[in-house]
Formats: C-alpha cells, structure tokens, sequence
C-alpha cells in the first residue's frame, strides 16, 4: 500500500521526534506524517510512578539487552526504551537535566558549529515553562512544563547538611550555568502528572489537519533514489506501507533503533551488511559506533527511622494510604521522580566541573529491573560518571526489522571510567557517613563496608552496576570520517535524510538525557526552516 505523500516523514515520535513534528506542523502549508511504533499510550504512564511500573513492562517498552560482556562480569544488561507516542519521555525517571555549558561548546569544539551552548540555551529556554518562572536563563512559557520536587523528608534535610559538613554546596537551579551542587530534583512533573513530549507537544497539535500520526506502524527500511532519501516502509497491521517524503525523512527513533534501521537499509559499514546480506546502498562506517550510556551503581543502606522511608510508608495498607494522598493531593509516594535529590560533584578538586552524578532516594529496591522494594526500611544513594570515555556500538544482528540488534556497552573500559566510578562510590559513601546522616543512616546493605579496596569497589561495581538508560552516540554528528551527520543534522553523503534524536550526540551530555533529546528535535526544526527559507529567497 501507499500512504498520500508528504512534505516530511518523522520517523519515532519521542522525546526529540515528538518535538519535531509538532514545530514542524506549526506552519499551516507543511505537511507531516509521524510513525510510531509503539502504541498511543498506556493507562498509567501519566502517573510519575510508572517509571518503576513500565521498566520491563512489554507494552510500553522495548526491552532491549546488552551482549554479555568481561567488564561486566559476562551479564546481560536490560537497556529499557519507550514504546509509545513520547518514546522514553512517556516511561522514564522524570528527571529534568540540560547539561553543562562545557558538554556543548565541547560539541562545538568538535566541529558540530551551531551547537555551542550559546547557540543551544535559547531552545533549552523555548521549549521550558520552569514553575518558577522565566528569566535570563530559563524558559516561563514553553510548551514543557518543569517542576521541583515538592516532596518533603528529613532524610532530604540530612542529606543537604551532611554535603553541607563535606564543603558541598546547595545549588539553587543546576540547570542554570553552574551545575555544581547538591539539589532538589527539577523533573518533567506538573500538577502530579508526567509530562512526556506526547502530552506537551503532540497533544496541542493532534487537531492540525497538517498533521497525521500513524501508530504501531513499525519502519522496516528508508528508501532509496540512488543517494537520496525519498520515504519509508513501514509494517502495520500486516501490512506493508510505502510513504513517501516530498522534502525530507528524519529518523529520530533513537539511538537504539536508529542505527538499526539505516543499516537495515543498506547504509553503513560494508562488510557488516555485506555479512548479513543486505546490499550496501552507502557506506558509513560511523552508524553504530561512538555508543556510551552512563553505568550506575547503587549502594543502599539501612534506615533507622523506618517511618521516613518508603519501603515502610508504601507497603500493605501504606500502599493505600499513599494511593489516597496521591489523589487528593497529587503529592506522596506516586508522584515522585526516579530520584527526589541530586548531587553533581568532582572527584578530584582540580578538576573545571562536576564529573559524577548521585541520585539521592528515600528507599531500597531489591531489584532494578522490576523496581520490587525491601521489606526493611532503606535509601538508596548511586553514583554515574557524567562523560564516560568508553565507547561501545550497536549493531544488527540480521536482516530481520523484528530482530534487536546486539548492544555491547563496552563499560570501563577506559581506565579514566575506572577510577572515576571508584572515587564516585567513595564520594558516595562519605555523605552518606557524615554527621548530619548518623541519626537516620544505618548500616550499609549493599555493597557491605566489608567491600573497601579500591579493587574490591571496582569489582562490585562489574558485578552489579546497570545502565542509566542514558544511550546516546550511534550517528555521532561532526565533520569527521567517522561521524553520521553534519552540524545541520544532514546524513552524511545522502540528501533528504536527517536524524535528529540522541545517537547524534558526539559526547555524552552531563545528566540525564531526555532534556538534551528535546532541545534536539526543538533544534532540528530550526534547521529545516531555515533551510526551506534560503531556499525560498
């Protein structure tokens, strides 16, 4: 079958293609077709709970793993993605971070002009309505609202006086120039209810007659003229759909699945699809490498005061009565965000800006990846490099669309990562100890003091660190041989074919990612409208 042709195809309706679709569409004479493939929604991905309710959870998310590898311990990592209109903005932590100003004019160092933060902290200040307010610095009126963790706790109290005992600061706004600091987490919450890129961007422009949204409609391949991109295939309903693109395509599926569909198109590196028999369209030896995402490890500890620690407050008739304060006040236990406090901090003194970040939580689960709480009370305190130096890659397994490519992080592999994790968890480990912390902290429960050597920090950290579900990098943008896209986000050597999500990024942002996402597909408008505008004139 055929779809009627139109100005632009966004392929991934998440974070960044959420955004784009709904700018693009913004003037009434272009026309867009969004593809998802996942489904419309999910009854509770409104809730902010839902982060821990839809981690493995097959109707909303991918469900992705990692290849086994020896720097972490031969295990297969989960890698959750969203499988909804929003992508992973409708089932993530919620967590709201920009960056540091470094990490873009790092991207600008890099070759990728235009993206400095200069050139960037305009969009961030777009597409932001801050419940604080807008300024020189943040955004009062976008069409993401953000808010602050309204929750309250001793425990937080004791947290901010402890970092306070250590020479740590309290930072006012961490999204602001300086992100240094030990926070309340700024999160994609308003009025107790998730705001994913669906609900702020694809809802106000549902109606716009320049807009269609097809869902569970899986991409399988882009197509070819030669080297120019001129639409899609796509799998519905068992069927086969042909769409095609009067301008453009942009993938923005992420970066997971971009890669994966560019290759499944004929598009990368030649003896890889040439091994799997898929005719090489284009070589790009690029797609798929460069692949980081941030490795987190936990610790978790006893609670003294059981009172104060969710394991206690949301368990059997708890449960209940934070379901009550829930829905009369939006607030409590399931309204909170992956993690209340936040903490970005230095290893090492000498060093120009945070290089860790810590999430700071009110309870202890006994596993990540079905987010199960203990039955005793406890908090959980982890630690992340913020730019890891490792590189991993994504890559197809087979011709197969249906088939999940192999993810192989290639964690700690650079000795930099090593010895930042390690000064990371002693970081950790020393605000949890400080003073302020002794009348709620109690014994450490995982990994156990007993684990106390530098090499014995390290080997923990093999054997039970995940993923952030931070994974960026696999169509890096620059000018290089080994880059994906160009400063306009333009695939290199095929016109009419554009990406715009997080494989773009050559460096990993310093936070979470589904800020820097947004600020992409915001981006990316930008670019084609200024594009069709010099080619008007």
């Amino acid at each position: 079958m055929a779809e009627a042709q139109q100005d632009y195809i966004v392929v991934g309706a998440g974070s960044a293609g959420a955004a784009l679709a709904a700018r693009l569409t913004e003037d009434p004479n272009t026309r867009v077709l969004l593809v998802e493939a996942g489904r419309a929604s999910h009854p509770v991905s409104r809730f902010p709970i839902s982060f821990g309710l839809l981690i493995d959870n097959p109707a909303a998310n991918w469900r992705y793993f990692s290849e086994p590898e020896p720097n972490t311990n031969n295990r297969s990592i989960p890698v959750p993605r969203g499988k909804l209109l929003g992508g992973s903005s409708s089932i993530n932590g919620l967590v709201y971070v920009r960056g540091q100003p470094l990490d873009f004019d790092t991207w600008a160092q890099m070759g990728c002009r235009g993206w400095s933060y200069r050139d960037v902290a305009p969009v961030f200040q777009r597409m932001e309505s801050y419940v604080k307010g807008g300024d020189e610095v943040r955004g009062g009126g976008g069409p993401l609202r953000v808010g602050e963790v309204p929750d309250e706790n001793p425990i937080f109290d004791a947290l901010f006086a402890a970092a306070n005992h250590l020479g740590i600061k309290r930072n006012p706004d961490y999204n602001g120039p300086d992100q240094e600091g030990i926070v309340k987490t700024q999160t994609t919450i308003h009025n107790g209810r998730r705001m994913s890129t669906a609900h702020c961007y694809l809802d106000p422009a549902r109606g716009r007659p320049n807009l269609r949204i097809v869902t569970e409609a899986h991409t399988t391949k882009v197509l070819l003229e030669g080297t120019r991109c001129v639409g899609i295939e796509y799998e519905q309903g068992g069927r086969r759909v042909k769409a095609m693109a009067g301008r453009e395509v942009i993938l923005c599926a992420g970066a997971v699945a971009t890669p994966q569909l560019l290759e499944l198109s004929g598009i990368g590196q030649p003896e890889l699809l040439s091994s799997l028999g898929i005719e090489v369209k284009h070589a790009l030896p690029g797609v798929g490498e460069n692949f980081r995402d941030h490795l987190n490890a936990r610790i978790v500890w006893r609670v003294k005061r059981p009172e104060l620690s969710y394991n206690t407050r949301a368990r059997g008739l708890g449960l209940l009565r934070e379901a009550l304060i829930y829905a009369t006040s939006r607030t409590g236990f399931y309204s909170l965000p992956s993690a209340p406090m936040l903490a970005f901090l230095k290893t090492r003194p000498e060093l120009e800006t945070p290089d860790v970040q810590m999430h700071l939580v009110p309870y202890a689960v006994k596993n990540p990846k079905k987010r199960q709480l203990h039955e005793w009370p406890g908090m959980t305190i982890s630690v992340y490099q913020l730019r890891p130096e490792s590189l991993g890659s994504i890559h197809i397994r087979s011709g197969n669309p249906h088939d999940q490519p192999a993810i192989k992080f290639n964690f700690l592999a650079d000795p930099i990562d090593q010895r930042t994790m390690v000064d990371g968890f002693r970081l950790v480990r020393s605000i949890a100890n400080a003073a302020p912390m002794e009348p709620y902290r109690g014994d450490e429960h995982s990994p156990g003091v007993e684990v106390a050597s530098d090499e014995q920090i390290l080997d923990w950290i093999r054997r039970n660190s995940e993923t952030a579900y931070h994974p960026i990098g696999t169509c890096r943008m620059g000018p290089q041989a080994n880059c994906v896209v160009d400063d306009q986000l333009r695939v290199h050597g095929i016109a009419g074919l554009r990406i715009a999500d997080a494989s773009i990024f050559p460096t990993m942002p310093s936070g979470n990612t589904n800020a820097p996402s947004i600020m992409v597909g915001e981006k990316c408008a930008d670019l084609i409208r200024q594009g069709a505008m010099a080619q008007a004139a």
